[in-house]
């Protein structure tokens, strides 16, 4: 089970028939687990992972601090909620330390960036302070590598 979710986690392209040839199972086996963890939440999405400056559009990503003001009886879902709805919004995480949510944005220009703060999160009543940082190279996103010439490390055997 957990084999599964790691091998799609790595590589969401992986059929259910080579995730079973890769564990020595039945595929149809395997392609029923993958649903179930759909079905039960488990595997919430897919995705892929994009060397942006490879193209000719560069998003810009930015990364808002927020702390913030918890709602009373709700805690700070009520305000993620707000802020999770809009569709700048890559990510939202709860942090600990020196700020309440860190926010992970996404635009086509810095001045977009910037006027979504201005003018969608920090007028936000439970907004106490927003404090951005602007992503100015990715290295490495979700565990893979995005800027190295990646080189194929294998040997070639001859049988």
């Amino acid at each position: 089970m957990k084999k599964i979710l790691e091998l799609l986690e790595r590589d969401a392209s992986l059929s259910a028939e080579q995730i079973a040839v890769m564990l020595n199972r039945d595929p149809a086996e395997v392609a029923a687990q993958i649903k179930e963890f759909e079905d039960n939440n488990i595997i919430v999405g897919y995705k892929t992972i994009i060397n942006w400056e490879n193209t000719d559009s560069e998003p810009v990503s930015a990364i808002i601090e927020l702390k913030v003001t918890p709602q009373r009886g709700e805690g700070f879902d009520e305000v993620a909620k707000r802020i999770y709805q809009y569709e700048e919004v890559a990510s939202l995480y709860l942090m600990s330390g020196g700020f309440d949510l860190a926010v992970i944005i996404e635009g086509k220009t810095m001045k977009e960036v910037a006027l979504f703060v201005a003018e969608k999160l920090a007028p936000m009543e439970q907004v106490l302070s927003t404090a951005t940082h602007f992503v100015l190279k990715k290295y490495k996103v979700d565990g893979v590598i995005v800027n190295d010439k990646h080189q194929d490390t294998r040997e070639v055997i001859s049988l």
